[in-house]
């Protein structure tokens, strides 16, 4: 299914908006969610899965692909990416454009955007999930989001064969 990456991502961006996350938290998730879809398509094999999961201080991005061995982690920068340098001069987009001309910067991205809290797991079921959290703080209530107290949010599952 050549359009799955884009369809995960729309129904990310879909259950996101229904709970009430703010704007911001949205596209950075989307983003950096982006980032692990596109490491799995390309370093492992499929099918893939993404699932949603909600915990009563966050909600738990994953991202499922069916290779056990968990990725060389680069060692990533203690500040911010895309910081201004000492004279002010720099950062911002141009370290962000910088950053995604050139390839295996990825997970900078995700530990970026996700501010830290990320990972990966192997269940011990032949599979690796990569994971990324939103502490609940980024969100507030919406009307749409009462529908759920209490209980996951609507299911967001999106398969590829590739």
């Amino acid at each position: 299914m050549p359009d799955a990456p884009a369809r995960a991502r729309a129904s990310l961006r879909l259950v996101l908006t229904r709970l009430g996350f703010e704007a911001e938290a949205i596209s950075d998730t989307v983003l950096a969610v982006s980032e692990l879809v596109a490491n799995a398509t390309e370093h492992a094999v499929g099918p893939y899965e993404m699932r949603l999961r909600r915990t009563p201080t966050e909600v738990i991005c994953e991202v499922v692909d069916r290779d056990p061995r968990i990725p060389d982690v680069p060692q990533l920068p203690a500040v911010a990416l895309f910081e201004p340098g000492p004279d002010d001069r720099g950062g911002g987009l141009d370290a962000l454009c910088a950053l995604l001309s050139e390839r295996g910067r990825g997970l900078q991205i995700v530990n970026e955007l996700a501010h830290g809290a990320w990972g990966f797991r192997c269940p011990g079921d032949g599979t690796k999930v990569a994971w990324l959290a939103l502490p609940a703080s980024s969100h507030a209530v919406c009307p749409g989001a009462e529908s759920y107290p209490g209980a996951d949010p609507p299911a967001v599952k999106a398969e590829s064969e590739e």
